[in-house]
């Protein structure tokens, strides 16, 4: 098995309150990078702990869960800090600027970035194609998607439209264990879901026992996320919007969501 075909390493752990870390390792080419910095001692733990030395630092937006360790960090290690074009000045340290279209080597790796605006105005997330995973920041969540704190609502269903153009199978590494909520909230929108009632069940039964939820599949959030499903007749009846387009569709689900 060639590098291009091995997949590549990626070490999640707990951050934060709710927060995921995540390090993506290429052991030939002996690169290592995190995906966003929420928080800076257990990131350098994990590095300790699995023998790697961080390269590389790939922000998803500027928020301080994401990009608050970007600093120190790279005081410690001396890596370089990769972010948002469109939001540059807004990420501490960053030393390149990529957006839309752009694409970076890692290692034998390639990853490809997208802007998805919405959550925030300068929001990317990193699509590794030939690995079939992606990390998506607060874009998309297992279930959910991230409030809309910058964008609107068209852009963000613009955002999602593009991560929904990936293959079935790819692993989607959100940054926050939010699913349990996530789902509750989803059962109201869409009852009778059977796959959303078993996923549910499935997902109560991993968090009694502190077992992560993530990553999800793009297939399983395609039958069971509301936000990705403004075209169910279900949903669209139960938020009385049964004759809406997507968008108005999604809006609404998005303010029901803030208020549940």
């Amino acid at each position: 098995m060639t590098a291009t075909e091995a997949r590549i390493e990626v070490h999640m752990f707990p951050c934060l309150k709710d927060n995921y870390g995540f390090l993506l390792h290429d052991p030939e080419a002996g690169v290592t990078a995190a995906v966003d910095t929420p928080e800076v001692e257990p990131i350098l733990r994990a590095l300790d702990e699995k023998g790697w030395t961080l390269t590389h630092i790939l922000n998803t937006h500027h928020h301080g869960d994401h990009a608050g360790g970007n600093l120190a960090l790279k005081r410690a290690t001396g890596c370089r800090i990769f972010g948002p074009r469109a939001d540059a000045a807004r990420i501490p340290g960053i030393d390149v600027e990529v957006g839309e279209g752009d694409e970076l080597e890692f290692g034998s790796h390639r990853i490809e970035v997208y802007d998805t605006p919405g959550h925030t105005r300068g929001h990317i997330v990193y699509y590794l194609p030939d690995d079939g995973m992606a990390f998506v920041g607060d874009t998309l969540f297992a279930m959910g998607c991230g409030r809309l704190f910058e964008g609107s609502p068209g852009q963000m269903w613009a955002s999602l439209q593009k991560i929904l153009a990936w293959p079935d199978d790819t692993l989607i590494y959100c940054a926050h264990e939010y699913t349990q909520a996530n789902a509750r909230f989803a059962l109201t929108v869409e009852p009778g879901n059977a796959a959303l009632e078993e996923r549910a069940r499935r997902v109560a039964q991993l968090r009694e026992r502190h077992v992560p939820t993530v990553p999800t599949t793009l297939a399983a959030e395609k039958a069971t996320n509301p936000f990705l499903r403004p075209g169910s007749r279900t949903l669209r009846e139960k938020i009385g919007l049964p004759d809406a387009d997507d968008v108005q569709v999604f809006a609404r689900t998005r303010e029901l969501k803030d208020a549940f």
